[in-house]
This record gives structure tokens, sequence and C-alpha cells, in this order.
């Protein structure tokens, strides 16, 4: 797919908000992804993530876009928070996955604070689904109890208020504890 084609799609349903389907309370499904941190080749396991606390699963259409640029910059600035409330932050994407190893260490997107992984073929997307017509992976965020409890969801291609929802989730969620 083209970049033209892929902005056109993503920008198609910008105007409208995206649903998950796995909703608050559901069980989230454990994966394996192969990703990167900082430039550095590395396996993210959900299932590992989750004993150390809650896992911030969020899904982005596309690395080195607009939207997604702004998100990764958002997630990355708010790290201190997340981990002062004992919460791993995972970015996952099905598009463009050429470009995850240069964005997980640049200062403008993920600054090498949180791992981003490869969803060839949008396989975990799809069992979450967060994917978008045009076979890519859908805005769509999840909080994740360390029991595997989705205990949030935020599904908007807007990427401005993913960081405050996941981070008000997690907070709440440790108030609770």
């Amino acid at each position: 797919m083209t970049r033209l084609a892929l902005l056109a799609a993503v920008a198609a349903l910008a105007a409208t908000p995206a649903l998950a389907a796995l909703k608050e309370g559901a069980k989230a499904p454990d994966f394996t992804l192969q990703g990167f941190q900082a430039g550095k080749a590395l396996t993210f396991s959900l299932a590992e993530a989750r004993k150390k606390g809650p896992v911030v699963l969020y899904f982005f259409p596309a690395a080195d876009t607009a939207g997604c640029n702004i998100e990764a910059k958002m997630f990355a600035d708010a790290m201190p928070q997340f981990a002062a409330n004992g919460a791993t932050v995972v970015g996952v994407t099905a598009g463009k996955l050429d470009q995850l190893q240069r964005i997980s260490a640049e200062t403008d997107k993920c600054s090498g604070k949180f791992p981003v992984a490869a969803d060839p073929g949008a396989k975990v997307a799809k069992e979450y689904d967060a994917t978008l017509p045009a076979g890519i992976s859908n805005r769509t965020s999840y909080v994740i109890s360390p029991s595997g409890q989705i205990l949030h969801v935020h599904s908007e291609m807007n990427p401005t208020q993913h960081v405050s929802e996941t981070l008000g989730a997690v907070k709440a969620w440790k108030a609770k504890k």
C-alpha cells in the first residue's frame, strides 16, 4: 500500500471514533513479538511484562507518520509517570515495520524509553480487534492488569488523549491496590 493510500485510509477514519471489541473486564490475549527499544532488537512478551505490573498496550497504524509520531513522543514524555505507577508501555504496529528500529531511538518519537513491536499481518491487532479496513493497526490503547484483565480501553484515531486516558487508568488501578 502506498503512503498516500495509507494516509487517505487513516484520514477517512480520523473523524469517527474506532470501536474496540475487547471491553473492560475481558481477558487480554497474551502474545510475544519482536521489536526494538533504543534501536536495539528485543523480544516483548506480554505475559512477562504483566509480572512486573500493569501494561499499557497501544496499537498505532504505522511508524513514522504524523499521528503516530505525536503519540510516541507523548508516551515517551510520560514514561516517568508510567514507571512511577509501576506500568510498562509497549507500542505495537502492523504498519511500516521497517521503520521501527529507527523510530525506537529517535528523540522526537520514542526516545528509547519504551519498546515498539512489529505485528506482521496484524495478527495480534486482530486478536484485540484493533485493525483498520486497510489491514493495519488501529489507534487503540489498552491498560491490562497483572492478572491479564483489561482495565481500560481507549480507541480513537486522534492521538492526543491516549496517554492521559491510559495514565489515568493506571493511577486508578494503583489507588485500588
